[in-house]
């Protein structure tokens, strides 16, 4: 125990040396922005080490970490209950049997003789059964559990089950509830519900609560998670059981007081008794412990508390901080559930009830539609006994009363009670109804400001569900700014929902706007972990510090894009300033939260910031390609500027990133995705080549500055994407500028016979595409021939052909030991070539450095064979002009010959005829290879043995080679070894010994009778195997592979060779145009002109255009005009394909079938509502009439006799219609009071009696109404009336009079008093006595409504929807409470509300007093308030006092004098609007100053 305790103290020691002594935070707090440097392999191999013992940590962890937080009950005092327990055994008032209790519990001691008091004899102790839990026999996965108290914190389990447990914080908590018994489901809506719970559970992240154990609705969320995890589904569904402890069967195993690792559970139905078993499908289980035994509902308190608790933190997800929000889902069920249902709404939590599932949730779906006064006692108890058959006669009088109230309550509340009717009303699945009912729930609730539709949004982004955001959220009701959308657009982008983004854009967010440093660097920090360029961009950022200034990280960002994109681009993000690069600002300040103001400093641009990239569309395109998302980068694309470009610039970085791509489903994707992007590459062209062809030729050799300053040609050719090469347009262009000045149409002969006789240009035989050349004469006509690659390009093939034929002739002819003149010359002519290799090779334009030169020289397969060549020729030389190696350098000379003539094959690839030809011939050299690899095999095997067997000990190398491989070789070809069957064995053709260098060794011989004694027949049968294999399989696989590839390149030639054709054209269009060795002078002006002049070299227009900005604008705008057009043609084709028309036939159908039960549902509504408005004024009517009776009969007029009984209208007599409107909206019948009925009384624990709707009116007989009698006890006890429950002290109260310094009359005329209190004039509320209120009967209050304009900063009233929008005074006292009316109680004899006197200083209180005689009342009567009661209520005056001009010296008076007397009161103009956050009666009043002055509300 001691070393137990040691090690506990070092563990805690150690976790505050971590942790700095730091209690540990929320998980909320906790969720910072991803690093980047944790990719998926750094992690993976930071966390492989620790895979062999984190079991063991965690296991030791729980030990010791639970017993010193997680306390168990245990009772103290034994106390012989008068039951017996199942077994016939003597057990304690808790329900335990004496040898369950702790020896000390039987002992006497200060608790004896006292009675058994669960307060008092059970004590809270470390707990004795927690670890993982598996249940025996089932194979299941193991589970967590615990067992705690009842009086456990809600946050201690929250942190226990997100920090000790390791889950993850939930995005949505699903509390389902409901029948505790077993009970059938219809087979088709189990399946709809599991399917649905499951999939709103898996896709949302959620955490779905049950009861935890193995019957009724905790049994169908298990059988349904059950049914999930055997379909090999990756993500596993959190399923958290709360069940009652001492309810548990066969819970001695779960007892471990060091944890159970694991815990073996046997699930015993047939002996479980009046107890109940675990599920074995949920994963974690908390077992609440009261000390008590056989006890149900024990979990309740604590479970609606941890929901709660859990409903209140926030979660970080996709960089949008949500509160997690909670949903309660409802089947069958019986009082227990009604109850649940009812505080569920109550705390404003949202139920989703599955109709169909039996009892109280078919209770509640039947009567959900109905008006308030259509749900009666009546109908309630004729739904109860059809569905509740078997215990219908246990419901008294009263539990009816109590059931219709409740159900009234929650039916009221329609905005949070959602009815799943499993294929009506166009529901479908669970997870639809639950979302609905989230965000049906959010709408309901009154915030400032746009908090709440921002709460919306959130959620369907979370759920990925954009057909709700579009029909329910982004309407006319709402006008959302695109500043608004940009932390749902960030979290869309990263959790790669594209729909969101689309419907985004459509409602107004600009990329170019949204798009800042900030955000770009939250987009990079949040990288999918498992993309290949999270792994390249982690390896450049190895060297940084953990925290990075965003220029910092996009400079590692360009770093790795010009790796994809090639040495041609330059870095797409500039390289910071020194002074920037000091300031590092930390990750964690960019976390994009609606909540807090970082939101609108991550969005908030900087000078600094606006220009820190060219195009922002181009950054988030990069951003959605470098993960493969390609939706998302389609959308974006759709969007960027320079269309053609970024098209080939994403084919390029794909096509680069798949070369390193080891998932080979990855890898294909990349590749498709590539090819598409390089057909709208070719698709934007196609439109711009057809509607102006020098445009579209400019669009291609423009300098992108958005691109790293390149081109749309030269991104292709980087990407090697041929079908763009190979476009007409394109071939167009490289011909023209192929033909330079020339004509294109002018024919070879033309060019051959002028380039032979140059006067001929003279003639008109070769046409210029210039008119103007083609009239002028003159050396400018030379000079514009001679220049022309085509020339150039056919003067060096006849240079190069005179170099071959005089190498050749010195060669055969004059290899004289003294280098004759046609040797010289030779030489002269390769130095010319030599000096054009250099050229080429420092050639850079672009300033890219002498290393990129050199690696894009060497980067072409023929420049390597050039320097082959010459390397040879030089050692060829160096050999010849020794007198020594003259014969060995006339050999290496001819070697390179062959390598010069190989040099041909590129020169002739400009043909059209032999390049496609010279193509096929370099794939098939790479087959070749192959198939030596294979065919040497064979020989070398069949060599070796063969030589073996028949020679002994050939200690002759050549001979060696030639009998293993060379004879070998040859005999593929038919020419079979001379000795392989002895047939024509002759002793004079060999050498016995192999002493004779001539000859071959004799094979074994018999020396006496000369004839060869080797097995002949195994030779033989060795040859034909080999000739088999070799001559027949090899060689026709050889042929094949010919055929394969031939095919392959010959469906690419044409391709293929327009693609190699522009580095032929490239080439000879920026070479000097005299040919070697003529071309020494050429590079004897360039030497001049770069070294000794210092001019730099410039890449040709033709290829490299640099735009001036107004042309360039220009071009870009038609660019994007021809996308559009693009597009539409795409989406065109699209709508044409057969698969197409048939989806938007079914969608519709779907459509006509949904506005058509839309419209029935209208037309009923419209029905209810003409009766329902009927029903409003046939009831006004009834009042004006019975006012109009009683004015003339107080007047005198008439006697008391005839007088027509308005009974049933009393309740509302009086009462101002638009008090209950926003009730009467969905409601029309439900005109009595609601909030003084409701059943928990304001700030304290005392329930009012259940008043159904028809029964509020004290002339309806109520025979069980038997309300309790409340009066708060109060401080100021000589200023409020007495406590009410004797007469004697009420007997001194003059009501419906002035009694005093109190009016106790009402505005609604005499007031009946009943025992010597006086009655509600609206009805029974539940409540006698005074309750909150100070006074019996009315208590009348002042509510001044202070209102002005609202202006702009230029002072003009601000509108919407075409009226002015006001603004009022409002305050609020403590953090939790609803803003209110500056008004309230007055103290007898003054004027002011007591809450108005705390806001004003004490000098203007005479002003506002006259004022408050200026303005004009709005409203007179009863004030439905929570606080009133039968015999106490408040009635109100409202005041109006507006302010319309700004100007006004009392308005400046007013804001200079208002102040706060109490620090917890706060004040505040606010914009009127309907959803402002009052309490519902000032909304009334609110509403009606609205429309007294026409404004808007």
């Amino acid at each position: 125990m001691e070393s137990l305790a040691k090690r506990r103290h070092d563990q805690a020691s150690s976790r505050e040396e971590d942790g700095s002594g730091v209690r540990p935070r929320r998980v909320a707090n906790l969720a910072m922005v991803p690093n980047l440097r944790q990719s998926s392999t750094s992690l993976c191999r930071s966390r492989r080490p620790q895979c062999l013992f984190s079991s063991c940590e965690k296991q030791e962890n729980l030990s010791s970490w639970i017993p010193d937080n997680i306390k168990k009950k245990e009772c103290i005092y034994f106390v012989e209950s008068s039951k017996l327990s199942d077994a016939g055994k003597v057990v304690c008032e808790c329900g335990y049997p004496r040898e369950k209790h702790l020896e000390e519990a039987t002992w006497p001691h200060t608790f004896q003789g006292q009675e058994w008091d669960p307060k008092k004899h059970v004590r809270e102790m470390p707990t004795d059964a927690f670890g993982d839990i598996v249940f025996t026999g089932l194979g299941q996965k193991a589970g967590k559990y615990v067992r705690l108290s009842q009086d456990t914190p809600s946050s201690l389990i929250y942190q226990l089950m997100t920090q000790q447990w390791g889950l993850d914080a939930p995005n949505l908590l699903i509390s389902v509830t409901g029948g505790a018994k077993d009970f059938n489901m219809k087979p088709r809506l189990k399946s709809v519900f599991r399917r649905g719970l499951l999939k709103v559970a898996q896709t949302s992240g959620a955490w779905v609560i049950t009861g935890g154990s193995h019957t009724g609705v905790m049994k169908q969320v298990g059988e349904a998670v059950r049914q999930l995890s055997g379909s090999f589904c990756e993500k596993e569904v959190v399923t958290i059981g709360i069940a009652t402890w001492g309810a548990l069967h066969n819970r001695e195993s779960l007892i471990h007081p060091m944890g159970g690792f694991p815990a073996e559970y046997i699930m015993d139905e047939r002996g479980q008794g009046h107890l109940t078993c675990l599920d074995s499908n949920h994963s974690h289980f908390i077992l609440v412990d009261d000390g008590t035994h056989g006890r149900y509902g024990v979990e309740i308190p604590l479970r609606t508390n941890l929901e709660k608790f859990i409903s209140q933190q926030t979660k970080e997800r996709g960089g949008v901080a949500i509160k997690i929000p909670i949903v309660c889902v409802v089947l069958e069920g019986g009082p227990g559930t009604l109850n649940t249902i009812y505080n569920a709404i109550t705390n404003g939590t949202p139920c989703v009830v599955v109709e169909g599932s039996g009892r109280v949730a078919d209770v509640i779906a039947q009567v959900a539609g109905l008006p308030i006064s259509e749900i009666t006692i009546s109908l309630i108890q004729q739904k109860l006994s059809m569905f509740f058959q078997g215990m219908f006669e246990t419901f008294t009088e009263s539990k009816i009363v109590e059931w219709t109230k409740k159900i009234q309550d929650i039916v009221r509340r329609r905005q949070l009670l959602t009815v799943f009717r499993e294929g009506k009303d166009g529901q479908q699945d669970v997870d639809v109804a639950i979302l609905q009912a989230l965000l049906k729930a959010s709408r309901s609730l009154d915030h400032f400001g746009h908090e709440n539709w921002d709460h919306q949004l959130k959620l369907a982004v979370a759920w990925n569900r954009v057909d709700i955001a579009q029909n329910e959220i982004f309407t006319d009701e709402r006008q959302w700014k695109p500043s608004e959308l940009y932390p749902m657009m960030v979290a869309a982008l990263i959790t790669n929902k594209p729909e969101f983004v689309k419907l985004f854009l459509e409602n107004g967010v600009q990329l170019k706007e949204f798009v800042s440093q900030a955000t770009l660097f939250y987009l990079y920090q949040n990288l999918e972990p498992t993309c290949l360029f999270h792994y390249k961009l982690d390896k450049v950022l190895a060297g940084e510090p953990e925290r990075l200034d965003p220029s910092v990280l996009l400079q590692h960002v360009a770093q790795v894009l010009r790796e994809l994109l090639g040495d041609s681009t330059q870095p797409l993000y500039s390289r910071p300033r020194s002074s920037n690069r000091q300031r590092l600002l930390p990750v964690p300040s960019v976390k994009i939260s609606v909540q807090r103001v970082s939101r609108q400093s991550l969005y908030k641009r900087s000078s600094g910031q606006a220009t820190f990239t060219i195009d922002p569309v181009r950054d988030l395109l990069i951003w959605a390609i470098v993960q493969n998302r390609r939706e998302l980068a389609e959308i974006i694309w759709a969007q960027s500027q320079d269309c053609i470009a970024a098209a080939l610039a994403c084919s390029k970085i794909l096509k680069e990133l798949s070369k390193e791509e080891k998932d080979t489903d990855s890898l294909e994707e990349m590749l498709a995705l590539a090819d598409e992007y390089e057909q709208r590459a070719i698709g934007v062209f196609t439109e711009c080549y057809r509607k102006d062809e020098e445009r579209a030729q400019k669009l291609l050799v423009r300098v992108s500055e958005a691109w790293g300053r390149t081109t749309c040609l030269q991104l292709a050719l980087e990407a090697k994407d041929m079908k763009f090469v190979s476009h007409g347009g394109i071939q167009a262009y490289l011909t023209e500028v192929w033909w330079g000045q020339l004509g294109v149409d002018n024919g070879l002969w033309r060019v051959v016979l002028s380039m032979m006789f140059f006067p001929l240009l003279y003639t008109g035989l070769v046409s210029f595409r210039n008119r103007r050349q083609q009239a002028e004469g003159g050396l400018a006509r030379v000079r514009a021939f001679f220049s022309a690659p085509v020339v150039v390009f056919h003067m060096n093939i006849l240079s190069y052909f005179a170099f071959l034929c005089l190498f050749a002739y010195v060669l055969m002819v004059d290899f004289q030991p003294q280098p004759s003149g046609c040797e010289c010359l030779i030489y002269v002519w390769l130095f010319s070539l030599v000096c054009e290799e250099l050229r080429q090779l420092f050639y850079d334009p672009d300033g890219g450095g002498l290393r990129k030169a050199v690696l894009v020289y060497f980067s072409d397969f023929w420049n390597k064979l050039d320097v082959c060549a010459i390397l040879l020729f030089t050692a060829g030389l160096t050999c010849r002009l020794m007198p020594s190696l003259l014969y060995t350098g006339r050999i290496i000379l001819s070697l390179d010959f062959t390598m010069f003539c190989l040099r041909l094959m590129h020169i002739f690839t400009i043909s059209k005829t032999l390049g496609p030809k010279i193509i096929i011939v370099k794939r098939m050299m790479k087959d070749v290879f192959f198939f030596l690899f294979l065919l040497a095999v064979w020989v070398v095997s069949f060599g070796v043995a063969k030589q073996a067997i028949l020679i002994h000990n050939e200690r002759r190398v050549e001979w060696i080679f030639r009998g293993a491989v060379y004879h070998s070789y040859l005999t593929i070809f038919g020419q079979l070894p001379t000795y392989i069957d002895g047939v024509n064995f002759r002793p004079d053709q060999c050498s016995p010994n192999g002493t004779d260098p001539y000859k071959p060794k004799c094979p074994e011989i018999d020396q006496a009778r000369q004839e060869p004694v080797f097995p002949e027949w195994l030779t033989v049968l060795l040859l034909c195997l080999y000739l088999l294999f070799a001559n027949i399989l090899l060689l026709n696989l050889l042929i094949a592979m010919f055929n394969y590839t031939f095919q392959q390149v010959q469906e690419r030639t044409d391709q293929i060779w327009k693609f190699q054709r522009h580095d032929l054209i490239e080439e000879y269009q920026g070479r000097p145009p005299a040919p070697p060795p003529f071309i020494l002078l050429s590079h004897l002006h360039l030497f001049i002109k770069r070294v000794v002049l210092k001019i730099p070299a410039k890449r040709h227009k033709q290829f490299k255009n640099k735009l001036e900005k107004n042309e360039e604008a220009a071009l870009l705008s038609w660019e994007i005009y021809l996308k559009e057009n693009y597009l539409q043609e795409q989406q065109l084709q699209q709508k044409q394909r057969p698969e197409q028309k048939i989806q938007d036939v079914s969608d519709k159908a779907d459509t006509m079938v949904r506005l058509l039960e839309t419209a029935r549902l209208k037309q009923s509504g419209a029905v209810e509502r003409r009766l329902a408005s009927l029903e409003e004024q046939v009831a006004q009517t009834a009042a004006a009439v019975h006012w109009i009776v009683k004015a003339l009969r107080d007047s005198g007029f008439g006697s008391e006799e005839g007088v027509p009984t308005l009974a049933p209208q009393k309740a509302s007599v009086g009462r101002d219609p638009e008090l209950d409107s926003r009730s009467k909206a969905e409601d029309p019948g439900d005109a009595y009071h609601v909030n003084a009925r409701h059943l928990l009384y304001p700030s304290c624990s005392v329930l009012r009696f259940p008043v159904p709707n028809e029964k509020v009116p004290w002339e309806t007989e109520f025979l069980v109404y038997n309300p309790p009698f409340y009066t708060a006890d109060r401080k100021d006890k000589d200023l409020v009336d007495p406590v009410g429950d004797a007469l004697e002290p009420l007997s001194r109260i003059s009501y419906n009079a002035v009694d005093g310094p109190l009016d106790r009359r009402s505005f609604h005329g005499v007031y009946a008093v009943r025992d010597g209190l006086p009655l509600n004039p609206m009805g029974r509320t539940g409540l006698r006595g005074r309750g909150d209120l100070s006074y019996f009967g009315p208590n009348h209050t002042l509510q001044p409504v202070i209102t002005r304009w609202r202006r702009s900063l230029d002072g003009a009233i601000c509108r919407k929807n075409v009226k002015k929008m006001l603004e009022v005074l409002v305050v609020k006292r403590g953090p939790s409470e609803h803003w209110m009316l500056p008004g309230g109680s007055r103290e007898p004899g003054e004027m002011l509300p007591w809450k108005l006197k705390q806001v004003l200083r004490r000098e203007f209180w005479s002003s506002f007093e006259s004022l408050l005689t200026q303005g004009m009342e709005v409203y007179k009567g009863y004030m439905d308030d929570p606080r009133n009661t039968d015999n106490a209520w408040i009635e109100t005056v409202a005041v109006s006092i507006h302010f319309p001009d700004q100007s006004d010296v009392e308005l400046k008076r007013l804001n200079s004098h208002l102040h706060s007397c109490d620090e917890g009161m706060a004040i505040r103009w606010q914009v009127v609007d309907e959803r402002i956050s009052l309490c519902d009666n000032h909304k009334v009043i609110l509403q009606k100053v609205a429309t007294l002055f026409g404004a808007y509300y």
